[in-house]
């Protein structure tokens, strides 16, 4: 297709509301057509330059200033031929999104006041200083001490938005401690790269590398800009804190992969568009379970860039989503009493060599190997399930686990009947011992002799938080809003430490004596057992399994304040630090930004909680009270005692509901506000949010419930907020 006519479309796209349909355009014809890709590069970088920058992306080699100097001059020129006018450092601080500050290309040629030129130079390529006070660093930083770096991450390419060139970055303070999620992301995926791929040389020597991969799943809401913007709890909040349930909501499991709605089919093909010219594959869209919840799902990529598309993609959501009449809601809880929005992180590793570690293989060795990753991941996830809890938690998500088909607050692993069997047998027997799997398969232990295990081995269970799903681990507990860093950091760093153990052990019983093959069983068989109390492939809502989980030792803390304790504890530090992913400052750091994070949520929540209150509530429930009572006393003024009170009683008991529950939304509101002014009282970051958990939360849900039972008692005129009948169905 000719550029003119990608242009055409393109400007098409943009000046209308909907989606346009573009006979003979092919995705491939534009996909990628934003990025600074290989592609980009082979026509804008000479071949030496290409070939160093592939050594530093692929290799890891250092970036010098030279080599930054001519993929500056070709990126630049790049980006100026399609229209670009600023560039930005595009970097994750602790605030779960993303930061730019842009900067135009122009400079003086001599003194001020002379000519411009545009400019952009290998430094300003590698390296820009952003305040580091002004974003959240847990006391590293203070505001006398401002000075942060941001710093080129070239194995994510450049892109453009609009007028300005994105290049992504790591934000680090002036100390060195990273005071973002990039760098400890990059250190988790070099840090699981060399544990496995040591690992992989049991097996095959020629591994030269270990990828890590994410595919992310995307749920979200949409809900009409009009009515969105007459609740105020969801423009400040990003969830109803009122509202009662409507009628219909999800109970007949129509909407889950339903037709979907003609707008927002409008929408999703817009985004689509969008996604493909920066490069990410959008390959599944559909209805979700609840209604006005849908989902988009990508290809599998390489953890680091995934993760930028997962970022980038959620910010082109928001602003397509307004040209589209549409404000999207990625909260993960944004109504009650139906399910919220998760981002199932589906991971895996695999070789250079283009095997997928955790994909059953068809020779014996493959099958060795991949049940020696499987059985890792298995223990790294129980030696550390309270940690990768924690990895998930936020006040949002407190909300989602364990409601509504999300998964509990219980870190376990599911891994079906298949594989469940295999590790059973496997720690009973011995080496050559032959055993049976189903009716036809025969196996024996030995590295030579382990059968075909076949994909698609498991059933689905959606209950259960980390659930092994034929050749991926789907981790199902992490948040709609979340940056999906935050648990690829912490998954990547314990299946590393947990590598590194592995790799000493076999090697210790190796130079003791033992064979290879034999080192890998004995501790396979070890771990297996360890492990045991991490798999439950039942029902993780009930209430008998919160018990038995107990049982097994496993974490089962629902205050998200105490669970994010588990970064700091002497364990978390050790490993962090084992592998250089995070300093104990680090660690400390976060936690502080962390508590600090949920104190004001909560806070923001319970302000505008008493607003609501304060100005809706009361004054509508008391005004159509005032209406009742003078019908009331209408009545007595036409009709006698007796007939008065039959004719009155229903209105009469509407009042006084009215009155009771308006005493109780008062007082408790007013025990709201008094328990917020106490904790605000608490300098300690930890205590403060501890106190907001244990004394504060709990209120919401007690005045809701008796607003949302006024709500169903006033008249439907006088009720300002729109019902959840309104904002659940689009139309």
């Amino acid at each position: 297709m000719s550029s003119l006519r990608f242009k055409a479309v393109e400007e098409a796209f943009k000046k209308k509301a909907v989606a346009v349909s573009a006979p003979g355009l092919l995705t491939s014809d534009y996909y990628g057509s934003n990025v600074f890709n290989k592609e980009q590069m082979s026509k804008y970088l000479s071949k030496e330059t290409l070939g160093e920058l592939t050594d530093v992306i692929e290799k890891g080699e250092t970036l010098n200033r030279d080599l930054a100097n001519h993929v500056a001059a070709g990126m630049k020129m790049w980006a100026i031929e399609r229209g670009a006018t600023h560039y930005t450092h595009w970097f994750q601080p602790l605030t779960e999104g993303t930061a730019e500050k842009h900067d135009s290309f122009i400079e003086y040629t001599g003194a001020p006041g002379s000519p411009i030129i545009e400019e952009f130079s290998g430094k300003l390529l590698a390296q820009a200083e952003p305040d580091a006070s002004s974003f959240p660093s847990g006391g590293i930083r203070n505001t006398f001490e401002a000075r942060g770096y941001t710093a080129w991450d070239p194995s994510s390419p450049a892109f453009l938005v609009d007028d300005t060139l994105c290049i992504p970055t790591v934000f680090i303070s002036y100390t060195g401690e990273a005071l973002d999620y990039k760098t400890p992301l990059l250190k988790s995926l070099n840090a699981v790269d060399k544990a496995a791929t040591e690992v992989c040389h049991y097996f095959d020597p020629s591994v030269k590398k270990v990828f890590s991969y994410l595919g992310w799943e995307q749920e979200y809401f949409l809900v009409d800009d009009g009515l969105y913007a007459t609740r105020p709890d969801l423009v400040l909040t990003g969830r109803t804190l009122l509202g009662h349930e409507s009628a219909k909501n999800q109970q007949l499991e129509d909407h889950y992969f339903g037709s979907i709605p003609t707008r927002v089919q409008a929408y999703m093909k817009d985004l689509e568009f969008e996604g493909y010219k920066y490069g990410i594959p959008l390959k599944t869209r559909h209805n979700e379970v609840a209604p006005n919840q849908f989902e988009l799902a990508p290809i599998f990529g390489e953890t680091n860039l995934s993760v930028d598309q997962n970022l980038l993609i959620m910010s082109l959501m928001k602003k397509i989503a307004r040209r589209h009449n549409f404000r999207l809601l990625l909260h993960e809880k944004p109504f009650a009493g139906i399910n919220g929005s998760g981002k199932h992180n589906n991971w895996s590793l695999g070789t250079d060599t283009g095997v997928g570690l955790l994909t059953p293989g068809k020779s014996p060795e493959e099958n060795l190997q991949f049940i020696t990753f499987v059985v890792n991941i298995l223990l790294a996830v129980y030696k550390n399930n309270a940690l990768l809890k924690a990895s998930i938690m936020t006040a949002q998500n407190a909300h989602r686990l364990g409601a509504n088909e999300a998964p509990p607050a219980i870190i376990s692993v599911f891994l079906g009947t298949q594989v469940s069997s295999v590790l059973d047998k496997l720690e009973k027997s011995a080496a050559e011992e032959a055993i049976v799997i189903g009716a036809k398969q025969r196996m024996k232990l030995g590295i030579a002799k382990l059968p075909e295990v076949l994909l698609d081995n498991t059933d689905r269970n959606r209950t259960s938080p980390f659930a092994f799903t034929g050749n991926r681990f789907e981790f199902r507990a992490v948040g709609s809003s979340a940056n999906c860093s935050s648990a690829m950091i912490t998954l990547n760093a314990i299946v590393a430490a947990q590598l590194v153990e592995f790799k000493k052990t076999v090697d210790a019983k190796i130079a003791a004596g033992s064979s290879k093959e034999k080192a890998i069983f004995d501790v396979l068989k070890e771990y297996i057992s360890q492990s045991k109390p991490i798999r439950f492939d039942g029902n993780g809502y009930s209430d008998e399994w919160k018990i038995e989980a107990e049982k097994r030792g496993l974490d089962c803390e629902t205050s998200v304040p105490l669970i994010i304790e588990a970064y700091t504890s002497p364990e978390s530090v050790k490993l962090f630090e084992s592998i250089g992913v995070f300093t104990e400052r680090e660690l400390h750091a976060r936690n502080e930004v962390k508590w600090e994070t949920y104190t004001k949520k909560i806070q923001i929540e319970a302000r505008v909680l008493g607003d609501l209150i304060m100005n809706h509530i009361i004054p509508i429930a008391t005004k159509y009270q005032s209406a009742l009572l003078d019908n009331v006393y209408k009545i007595y003024q036409v009709y006698d005692k007796e007939k008065a009170a039959k004719l009155s009683a229903h209105d009469t008991g509407i009042i006084e509901e009215i009155s009771d529950r308006i005493s109780i939304i008062k007082s408790k509101t007013e025990a709201l506000v008094e328990a917020r002014k106490i904790a605000n009282k608490i300098e300690d970051e930890k205590e403060k949010a501890i106190e907001y958990h244990d004394k504060v939360v709990h209120y919401f849900d007690e005045i809701r419930y008796n607003v949302d039972k006024l709500e169903l008692i006033i008249d439907d005129e006088l009720w300002t907020l729109p019902k959840y009948r309104e904002l659940l169905f689009i139309r």
